[in-house]
């Protein structure tokens, strides 16, 4: 049950995202930063790509991806397109992952230590649902108060 839950989570989010993205009426903004706002749209995308891709993708469905974190924040200017594919990628990736556990993986800790402690794979999902909702918040914030014409 919580499979099905996390999943429907994680499409809506990661689908709303691509939303938020496709709402900048110009596509530069997407990097722009301004005083108190230190990340771009397009580098918390790039981030929650990442964060997905090696936190799910890699350690739960063997993708192989390897993370290359300092880039989601410093790479600028990737097209909306390529962004928005990466997303789709994503929410592919969550579902045959995740399609794989049982509730005794759920139950188990997660491989990798992440905070300074260990923890069950149930309780680091729900983390990453929860962060990409959080970072989902500052992109639209961030759309709202700079994407002017």
């Amino acid at each position: 049950m919580i499979t099905q839950t996390l999943i429907a989570l994680f499409e809506r989010d990661l689908t709303k995202l691509k939303e938020e993205l496709l709402a900048y009426q110009n596509e530069e903004t997407i990097w722009k930063t301004e005083a108190q706002i230190p990340n771009s749209a397009g580098n918390l995308t790039l981030h929650l790509i990442g964060n997905l891709n090696a936190f799910i993708g890699a350690e739960i469905g063997k993708t192989g991806y390897v993370r290359n974190r300092p880039l989601e924040f410093s790479d600028k200017d990737v097209p909306r397109e390529k962004m928005i594919a990466a997303l789709d990628s994503t929410i592919q990736v969550i579902k045959n992952a995740l399609s794989t556990l049982t509730e005794e993986d759920y139950a188990a800790e997660y491989p990798l230590v992440v905070f300074k402690e260990k923890m069950s794979t149930e309780y680091f999902l729900i983390h990453l649902a929860v962060h990409l909702g959080y970072h989902l918040g500052q992109v639209n914030y961030h759309r709202r108060l700079l994407d002017r014409i």
